[in-house]
């Protein structure tokens, strides 16, 4: 995973094109606006962080650009593929074939192995256990997990079932990594190692990473920072440039 960074990402494909996108809730018989207009591209390659305050939209957003969500209005084009206009049956199956997801709980299962927690989408895709399994574990091999893949979930510490909940997000070779508060619930030397491996995950030129995130210890590892404000979209910029402003 080691590959060096693009000297242009600009040049880089488009992962996700995102035109004029609104998304409203019902509440008490009257739709409330929760984003608005929300316009942007997330290109291949790159690191994308989504920053805000609690509230501002950010996970509602990713929800909606991995096709959890549908959009009220506007556009979304993930992968080539034009999201806002599949079935619910067929975002299901590209979910599964396209993204993987990291969140801020890791979610595994505590009867089952970090190999075998790991191997779950191969295994939901339909391949034999054992093939799964040796898979998840040469991914966790390559994010520093040796020795530890037929551990259970208890005896590892935070930032190892992190780094489980990772190679689950990898192991199908999804295009699109998507993050929702990655470091929260970790300490920030690991939270800074985390984000090591989700960086060079990202530097790739047929891979791009999405995260949501509140820590301002690790927007230096992005390349790209969009900045959101009571459902909208108030800046792009450059982490540099970000945290000039910001610091």
């Amino acid at each position: 995973m080691n590959q060096r960074r693009q000297p242009n990402p600009s040049a880089n494909p488009v992962a996700i094109e995102v035109r004029d996108v609104v998304k409203d809730f019902p509440v008490s018989n009257q739709a409330i606006r929760v984003l608005h207009d929300i316009t942007t591209t997330i290109r291949m390659g790159q690191l994308t962080m989504l920053v805000g305050p609690s509230g501002c939209g950010k996970t509602t957003l990713i929800s909606i650009l991995s096709g959890i969500l549908s959009a009220s209005g506007g556009s979304v084009t993930v992968l080539g593929q034009p999201l806002t206009s599949m079935k619910d049956s067929a975002k299901v199956l590209f979910r599964r074939q396209n993204i993987g997801f990291i969140f801020q709980q890791y979610n595994l299962l505590p009867a089952l192995t970090a190999a075998e927690n790991a191997a779950m989408p191969l295994v939901a895709a339909g391949m034999p256990l054992p093939d799964a399994v040796l898979k998840a574990r040469q991914i966790l091999n390559e994010i520093g997990m040796q020795g530890q893949t037929e551990k259970f979930p208890r005896m590892l510490s935070g930032g190892q079932q992190q780094r489980v909940a990772i190679a689950r997000a990898l192991v199908h070779n999804p295009k699109l990594i998507v993050c929702d508060e990655p470091t929260a619930a970790l300490d920030a030397k690991t939270g800074l190692q985390v984000m090591e491996i989700l960086r060079q995950i990202a530097n790739t030129p047929d891979r791009t990473v999405l995260v949501v995130t509140h820590d301002n210890r690790i927007f230096h590892f992005a390349d790209r920072i969009l900045a959101m404000s009571d459902g909208r979209l108030e800046g792009d910029h450059t982490a540099a440039a970000y945290l000039k402003q910001h610091t």
